[in-house]
C-alpha cells in the first residue's frame, strides 16, 4: 500500500505533462513528502471537457460496512462499488516524482521509487468525488465540502516486490496513456491495472521520510 508520495516539479512541467489546460492552484510549492489526508494536486476533466488543475485532499470514503478509515489505494476493480466511480467523469491524473514504500519486515525502512535519479513526472492512475463531512487532522479539522482522490495499485513489479511484495500504485508515465486514463472506455482504463515495466523503475532514495531529490523551484 502507498501511503505516501512526492511531487517536486513545477506548474508548468505539470501542465505540459497532463495537459491541464485550467490551473486553479495558485502559487504550488514543491511537495516532498504527501501523507493521506493532505491536500495535493489532481488533474481532473470538468464539465465542459476542459482538464483542470486542482487541489483535492487523499483519501475517498470506504465501501459500505468497512468502517470510517479513508481509503488512499484501490485494488479490487470488480467490486461494485469502485466500479461506479470508474467513468470518465470521475477519473483523474495524481502527478507526482516519487513514491515511497516500507519493507515489509522489521524494522521498517522506507524505500522511494521514481523513474530515473532526476525524477521524471509521472501521474497515478486516480479517482475522485465529491464529499461533504469532517476531514484533516485532529488539530485542524475542516467541515463542509470536499473533493477527495485516491488512486489504483495493481501487482509489484520486481523492483518494487524486494520491498513490498503486496502491491504498487498504477503509473502512467506518458502523456498517451494519460489521456487513455481520462478519456478511454471503461475496459481500456482498467486494462491500464498493470505494473510498471521493471525496467522504467528504480530506487532512488532510502531511509528519509521525504523525497528532497530532484527538487525545483515552483
Amino acid at each position: 500500500m502507498c501511503n505516501l508520495y512526492s511531487l517536486t516539479k513545477g506548474q508548468a512541467a505539470i501542465r505540459e505533462f497532463t495537459r491541464a489546460m485550467q490551473d486553479t492552484l495558485g502559487n504550488l510549492p514543491a511537495l516532498p513528502g504527501i501523507f493521506p489526508d493532505q491536500m495535493a494536486s489532481v488533474v481532473h476533466a470538468t464539465r465542459d471537457g476542459a482538464r483542470e488543475l486542482a487541489m483535492m485532499r487523499w483519501g475517498m470514503p470506504p465501501p459500505p460496512n468497512f468502517g470510517t478509515r479513508p481509503v488512499t489505494n484501490v485494488r479490487n476493480l470488480n467490486s461494485s462499488y469502485w466500479r461506479g466511480w470508474l467513468k470518465p467523469e470521475w477519473r483523474c491524473l495524481v502527478p507526482a516524482t516519487s513514491f515511497c514504500e516500507y519493507t515489509d519486515s522489521q524494522p521498517k525502512v522506507p524505500h522511494w521509487f521514481a523513474l530515473a535519479e532526476d525524477r521524471p513526472l509521472f501521474a497515478f492512475a486516480g479517482i475522485w468525488r465529491p464529499w461533504t463531512g469532517t476531514r484533516g487532522t485532529k488539530a485542524d479539522p475542516q467541515a463542509g465540502e470536499h473533493r477527495l482522490f485516491a488512486f489504483l495499485t495493481c501487482e509489484a513489479n520486481d523492483v518494487v516486490r524486494p520491498i513490498h511484495a503486496k502491491a504498487m500504485p498504477v503509473l502512467l508515465t506518458t502523456p498517451e496513456a494519460c489521456d487513455a486514463w481520462l478519456t478511454g472506455s471503461v475496459e481500456e482504463a482498467v486494462a491500464l491495472q498493470r505494473p510498471l515495466s521493471p525496467e522504467a523503475l528504480r530506487i532512488v532514495a532510502t531511509g528519509p521520510r521525504k523525497d528532497e531529490g530532484g527538487m525545483i523551484a515552483a
